[in-house]
């Protein structure tokens, strides 16, 4: 019983699961984050990150005796699995996706994720939108599936798919690779700010897209205000 709660307990532990699962186990977490709806509480970032440092020779240091990784293995299997568990996504959402996100009263698959993703395609286009999608955490899990149910073309979400999953599996595996010693005295305490920074520097380019957005409406509505030349409340619009 206390077995099966720790369990519980570590699998949104980073530092936990790499000590744990090993290489398949890392591998099926990526597919099933990126794949399957239901994985979108899995920490794929710090994942990543730490299964770098588990193939470094920072291994034991960080995550205990026999926890050494192959980065041979991880860089291979990790985008091949994340390429997987997108198609998958984008697969589900084009046969069931409008069925999926058709509940009004669902916590997790609601309607309105079709249309911000929609706005988000809209904005920055498909290329950009999956590959940054790829980035930021719970977004990667849902995108997939939406990006299937708004019917893109499944040639186009492969190519961006297969760019996405290799620039986002190898440089978070890379860090933990080649800073693993910087990091050991201090990835207890210094992970999870880590992360958010990179999530922050992710996002930055939809924030500025947000801001632009808002002058741009804030400059229409200045330019219709001054083109109708009446006050708000002149009474234009009142009957008789």
């Amino acid at each position: 019983m206390d077995q099966h709660l720790q369990l519980a307990v570590n699998v949104l532990d980073a530092k936990s699961l790499v000590a744990s699962v090993g290489v398949i186990g890392i591998l099926a977490i990526i597919f099933a984050e990126t794949g399957l709806l239901v994985g979108f509480f899995f920490p794929g970032d710090s994942l990543l990150i730490l299964a770098g440092v588990a193939a470094s020779s920072a291994a034991e240091k960080v995550l205990g005796p026999g926890a050494q990784m192959s980065i041979a293995a991880l860089l291979i299997g990790a985008p091949l699995c994340a390429i997987a568990g997108a198609q998958l996504g984008h697969l589900l959402g084009r046969k069931v996706g409008p069925k999926m996100f058709d509940k009004p009263n669902s916590k997790i698959f609601r309607p309105e994720y079709v249309g911000k993703a929609e706005e988000y395609f809209e904005k920055f286009g498909p290329a950009k939108a999956v590959v940054m999608a790829r980035f930021i955490p719970i977004v990667r899990t849902f995108l997939n599936p939406v990006a299937g149910t708004l019917q893109m073309p499944a040639k186009t979400f492969f190519l961006w798919n297969v760019v996405g999953a290799f620039l986002w599996t190898e440089t978070m595996l890379l860090i933990g690779y080649f800073t693993g010693d910087q990091l050991a005295p201090v990835i207890d305490k210094y992970l999870l700010p880590a992360m958010a920074l990179i999530i922050l520097i992710s996002v930055s380019p939809i924030f500025v897209e947000i801001i632009r957005e808002r002058k741009k409406k804030k400059a229409a509505a200045a330019a219709g205000g001054a083109e109708d030349g009446e006050p708000v409340g002149s009474g234009r619009h009142r009957k008789g």
